[in-house]
């Protein structure tokens, strides 16, 4: 074997180890894949007792040679036996990475291909040509997480929760969640049929969508009447602080008595713009969240200074669709009582991700490094956030394009406001 290829890969997998380690820091997926385990080989023949693993942190070059014996055994009999040559090394590697993040046995513990990075990366930053989705492809099938407002995905009529189990009337069971998603991006203006299983149906639904150039606004203002202001915060992403301030700003200069804040379908973001955006509306020096590490110690994180927002009556409208960063912020206000939740239970994503960025371009490796609690110490993570009060939006009320739940929030406004 290429002896400088050998000590490149054992760099990248040691290097990639010593991360999950010592890294800290946190950002919210939005496109991440289901791993699939590398294989396991078993000599025929009886070993000699293996020289104990060292810990990583400590191993010498030498004790990381040792450690990475049974794995470069492998990788010589897969050049040497396997029937379809020549293998694909980069695939190997990455394979392997796969496997290793897949071992830990944490759905959102996983490794993004460059691909996948760039579409994850893309959401972030506001723009990418696809259906216009938050999903999720850690489990069996692709899911969808939330529909961007306004996007193709939410004019096509799907919703959170919602299965996809065949594209374009191929059967996507079993196939690896990163070619799923793939299938479903596109250029802007051609088409995809989408074969969706949803709770409550007895049949499996087709939905045709036609995909579009995504940009996705992180914050908007507008006045509703009896001067309430209604500010959708879409995302947790580089441009939402600016946005939202400016929002705010511009109904408060029109007169705005109250302000709903909408995190429905918010699929979440960054920590530190949920930090951000929580000091918009809640005082100096409050606590937004905890993050909570495995050996117990804590982070604390609190609220900046000049929020814009933090005396003025506010409501906060959740769904199924708002997850992570959303919750964080929506978590917060409901704990310092600074204002009630409406809708239904969020979608209770309550752990913390680092991405990191691997040399090269060679994709990255997304870790979990923590789990967050409220100010009152209370875990959401596959539980959720339950509303003070509950609304739902039933199918009549998306048909008839009427708002049960905005409706709620104003009355409930209005009330605040005149005691």
């Amino acid at each position: 074997m290429n002896k400088t290829l050998r000590y490149l890969l054992t760099g990248i997998f040691s290097g990639v180890l010593l991360i999950i380690i010592f890294s800290g820091g946190f950002a919210a997926g939005y496109l991440v894949k289901d791993a699939v385990p590398a294989g396991i080989f078993a000599a025929p023949t009886l070993p000699q007792p293996p020289t104990p693993a060292p810990e990583t942190a400590d191993a010498t070059p030498d004790e990381l040679e040792i450690l990475f014996e049974p794995f470069w055994e492998s990788w010589q009999i897969v050049h040497d036996s396997y029937v379809d040559q020549p293998v694909d090394d980069l695939k190997l590697m990455q394979g392997a990475i796969d496997g290793m993040l897949y071992s830990l046995g944490d759905q959102h513990t996983t490794y993004m291909d460059p691909d996948e990075f760039k579409q994850a990366n893309s959401s972030m930053e506001g723009e990418y040509d696809g259906i216009g989705a938050w999903v999720d492809s850690t489990g069996n099938y692709l899911t969808i997480v939330s529909p961007m407002p306004g996007s193709p995905a939410e004019e096509a009529g799907l919703k959170a929760g919602d299965i996809v189990i065949a594209i374009d009337g191929e059967d996507m069971t079993g196939i690896d969640g990163s070619l799923v998603i793939r299938k479903v991006l596109g250029v802007a203006g051609t088409t995809v049929e989408l074969t969706i299983v949803r709770e409550g149906e007895s049949e499996p639904l087709k939905f045709e969508v036609t995909r579009a150039h995504i940009v996705i606004p992180s914050a908007e203002g507008e006045m509703l009447e009896d001067n309430i202001g209604h500010i959708e915060i879409n995302t947790f992403g580089d441009n939402t602080t600016p946005e939202l301030r400016t929002a705010i700003t511009e109904l408060l200069d029109q007169g705005a008595e109250g302000l709903v804040i909408d995190f429905r379908n918010n699929g979440g973001g960054y920590l530190t713009t949920a930090i951000e955006v929580a000091s918009e509306f809640l005082p100096e020096g409050e606590v937004v969240l905890y993050e909570e590490y495995g050996d117990d110690t804590r982070d604390t994180h609190i609220t900046l200074d000049n929020g814009l927002a933090t005396d003025v009556p506010i409501i906060v409208l959740i769904n199924e669709g708002s997850a992570s960063a959303s919750e964080v912020v929506a978590g917060a206000i409901q704990d310092h009582e600074r204002g009630q939740l409406v809708g239904v239970t969020s979608f209770g994503k309550g752990s913390v991700q680092n991405w990191i960025a691997l040399s090269d371009n060679q994709g990255a490796v997304r870790v979990t490094v923590a789990k967050w609690l409220t100010p009152n110490g209370r875990t959401i993570h596959d539980i959720g956030l339950d509303p003070d009060v509950i609304v739902e939006m039933l199918e009549e009320d998306y048909e008839a394009d009427l708002d049960p739940q905005l409706d709620t929030a104003i009355e409930l406004l209005l009330d605040e406001i005149s005691k």
